[in-house]
């Protein structure tokens, strides 16, 4: 009983600790966004920043510099398509990127999200020259979703080949895709062609059939 009692007070320690941390990192990112538009919640242990897209990199980059903060590394950053989210109840904008950083000095971390403005040519502020990690990411959000990044030197298909077409990640996007690659033996090369595989039912036979396995 006393080995548990001293096991149970390091994890009311440990929570005390992490609870403290949290309410600095809260303070000093509601400090940094001053005036500036934002949502910031805390869910399951992480904070999670949510930033007009016009605040984008200054707020970025004063996270970087800002020595109450100072998340030095950018851990990772992906496209997000809400078209369907909230089973299609979504009413927000569609594409978003999501970062997540982390600062080794203080040894917290903070997700950060931002919603294109524009549904049909989604854009946002590149982030490769405050955190060189973010080069590679924001070419896989562009070439899944197609969220275009400003700013960024070079902004290609870093996943798909050059000559794929469309975004594979979005919801829209048909599972057999648009076109297919063979080789061409006439013109010894490789072509794109129409996809020509024929659309497959996918649901099981037995659910959209009501009578299916009834002899009678």
């Amino acid at each position: 009983m006393k080995h548990m009692r001293s096991i149970n007070s390091q994890f009311d320690e440990f929570d005390k600790n992490m609870t403290t941390k949290l309410e600095k990192l809260e303070s000093a990112v509601r400090a940094i966004m001053a005036e500036r538009a934002y949502d910031l919640s805390l869910a399951l242990g992480e904070l999670t920043l949510v930033v007009d897209h016009a605040d984008y990199l200054s707020v970025m980059t004063e996270l970087r510099d800002n020595l109450a903060t100072h998340f030095e590394e950018l851990i990772d950053l992906c496209g997000v398509d809400y078209s369907t989210y909230g089973e299609g109840s979504w009413a927000g904008k569609r594409f978003a990127a999501v970062t997540h950083l982390l600062s080794i000095a203080n040894n917290w971390r903070l997700r950060v999200r931002v919603f294109a403005p524009d549904d049909e040519m989604p854009m946002l502020a590149s982030l490769a020259e405050v955190w060189s990690a973010a080069n590679w990411y924001e070419r896989e959000a562009f070439d899944l979703y197609g969220i275009l990044f400003d700013g960024h030197n070079d902004l290609r298909r870093i996943l798909t080949d050059y000559g794929f077409i469309g975004h594979p990640f979005r919801k829209d996007f048909p599972v057999s895709g648009y076109v297919e690659m063979r080789y061409d033996a006439e013109q010894k090369r490789v072509i794109y062609q129409p996809v020509t595989i024929e659309p497959r039912e996918n649901v099981p036979r037995i659910i959209r059939e009501e009578n299916y396995g009834n002899n009678g």
